[in-house]
């Protein structure tokens, strides 16, 4: 709109509001002239009968009538809290009637907010757990009595309750399903008041970049509902930082804070296009938050209709390098008019290793072109990582997949699955596992073992060689695990070794270590004079087997510890 037809609109309101009628002055002898007729207004919605005019009624003048811009990149719309909050997104999104606002306001009803108790175990006394605390987040109800939410927002949870907008009563619920590496919670109420008078949430199609998006929760605690708006800015695959992997995700403009996690985003219809789940918090970047796509949550539910429980999502257990060098391709054997990434590793305990081999180039993946930058085609004018089409697929179905080998073209049905790393991202809610002997700690190393030793930039405080196995080694048969000595429990017996602290463990009298269980078997039943552990960095711990396993009682007294070894290590 131009300046001269906004000055000229704010001079047509302004002559409106003298138009009014005012009472007759106290002193005049004669009655005031008769004002003006004034042209009456829109009919008002039901409900609103009586009330003035909002500005998403029918507008006065022409220029008013026009639909309004969409808001510019970066500039949230200003919306309050409460359904009207919503009426007012869709007004502002597009030139929607009353019946649109009527279809979405009850999306806000099915946003609840979730109470939830943590006892978190404490990895460097896994004998015990820390101490209890609360959090609160969002989640929103969806058809079949359940209700959708973070998986970081109920992890370790001791007890969850929902409370429904408007309720003051929260209600006990169950957790039906964790999806560790997609970040997203199933829960279920047993109560039927919970459900009563209360609207599923729709799901709707992947936006598109510069869709308007809204997303609803109860961020920092709040108790009363809140909005934020903003559009779609990039679609994309993220690193999702909870599950430790890269899936699909949406960057958006909208503020998401502590709290909203859980939170649904809808879309200008009113229909669901993700989970709000993280934020990018940097001191060059504001207003930057994540949503989990709506193609992510409908596998995550699939996955726990067909089995009753939550599988996964499943990867290629290679490692690839990209192909865009001309030179690299002609040595490779490549034709000008084939594209693909090069096989760098393969993981030994992966269903692959039994077809792929490294130097291959894999060309196509369930018939999609690769191309030579790892890139396949997604919607129109954009490209996305292959691996979106590989988490796309289920545990344990089969996909097609062309390999180039010595300048010949192979197709192989791999069946994939869900891999286990070296250095676990996840314990899935297990108490950690340990072995105490002679005061020696012994437990597995995980993300969490390093985020609890060495805060939660163990990325760059950690040994370098712990890193490593961390980022690049591969477990070469299943169960495979990094055991270390966590620390030393000072005794008699142990003088000396005081100073071992998160140190691998590669022998047990020769014997080489596969993972914890494998240790505490050697242990307990060895027959041997001496326990000797062959420890990196050529250390050695030589301890008298009869000494050692009789000192390992009084140690555990001293130090108020039930076991010598966890419950799942009891066998």
């Amino acid at each position: 709109m131009d300046d001269f037809s906004s000055a000229s609109n704010k001079r047509k309101r302004r002559r409106g509001r003298k138009l009014k009628a005012s009472p007759p002055s106290p002193d005049r002898s004669s009655p005031s002239p008769a004002p003006a007729p004034v042209p009456a207004p829109a009919p008002a919605a039901a409900g609103y009968r009586g009330r003035k005019p909002r500005r998403h009624e029918a507008p006065a003048d022409a220029d008013a009538a026009r639909p309004p811009s969409p808001p510019r990149r970066g500039e949230p719309k200003p919306i309050a809290n409460g359904g009207d909050a919503v009426a007012m997104a869709v007004s502002e999104a597009s030139p929607a009637s009353w019946d649109d606002v009527v279809r979405v306001v009850p999306c806000m009803d099915a946003v609840v907010k979730v109470f939830c108790v943590h006892t978190e175990p404490n990895f460097s006394l896994p004998w015990q757990r820390k101490r209890q605390y609360s959090s609160s987040s969002s989640g929103f109800i969806i058809g079949g009595r359940r209700v959708l939410t973070n998986a970081h927002s109920v992890e370790h949870y001791t007890q969850v309750k929902l409370k429904k907008r408007g309720s003051d009563t929260k209600y006990l619920a169950t957790v039906l399903a964790i999806g560790t590496e997609c970040d997203i919670a199933l829960l279920t109420v047993g109560d039927d008041e919970f459900w009563e008078g209360v609207s599923p949430v729709e799901f709707g199609t992947l936006p598109a970049l510069q869709d308007a998006v809204t997303v609803v929760g109860y961020p920092i605690g709040g108790d009363t509902i809140s909005v934020t708006s903003g559009v779609v800015s990039r679609i994309e695959i993220l690193s999702y930082v909870h599950g430790s992997t890269e899936l699909l995700g949406l960057q958006i403009d909208a503020a998401i804070n502590s709290g909203n996690s859980g939170g649904p985003a809808f879309n200008d219809r009113g229909k669901c296009v993700g989970i709000a789940f993280q934020s990018l918090k940097h001191e060059d970047a504001e207003n930057i938050g994540y949503v989990i796509p709506t193609p992510v949550i409908t596998h995550f539910i699939q996955d726990y209709e067909k089995s009753g429980e939550y599988t996964g999502f499943p990867i290629l257990g290679i490692e690839w390098q990209k192909m865009e060098n001309p030179d690299l391709r002609k040595s490779m054997g490549m034709k000008p008019d084939q594209k693909g990434v090069r096989v760098r590793r393969v993981e030994p305990t992966a269903p692959e290793s039994g077809c792929l081999k490294p130097s291959d180039i894999i060309l196509s993946f369930d018939g999609v072109d690769i191309a030579n930058d790892g890139t396949v085609p997604f919607r129109h004018g954009e490209r996305i990582g292959f691996s979106y089409l590989v988490s796309q697929k289920y545990t344990g179905e089969k996909a097609l997949v062309k390999v180039l080998r010595d300048s010949k073209v192979h197709e192989f049905k791999i069946r994939l699955a869900t891999h286990k790393r070296l250095v676990a991202a996840h314990v899935k809610g297990r108490p950690p596992s340990y072995y105490i002997v002679a005061g020696f700690v012994f437990a597995a190393v995980s993300v969490p073992y390093l985020r609890s030793e060495y805060g939660k930039d163990y990325e760059y405080d950690a040994p370098v060689k712990l890193l490593v196995k961390h980022l690049h080694a591969m477990a070469e048969s299943p169960g495979e695990q990094l055991v270390v000595v966590s620390q030393v429990l000072v005794a008699d017996i142990n003088i000396g070794y005081e100073e071992i602290v998160n140190t691998q463990v590669l022998a047990f009298n020769g014997q080489p270590v596969k993972n914890l269980k494998n240790l505490v078997t050697m242990v307990e039943n060895c027959k041997d004079e001496f326990l000797k552990f062959d420890l990196e960095y050529d250390q050695i711990v030589v301890l008298e087997t009869k000494t050692a396993k009789a000192a390992t009682q009084d140690i555990l007294t001293t130090h108020c510890i039930p076991s010598a070894m966890s419950d799942d290590l009891k066998a």
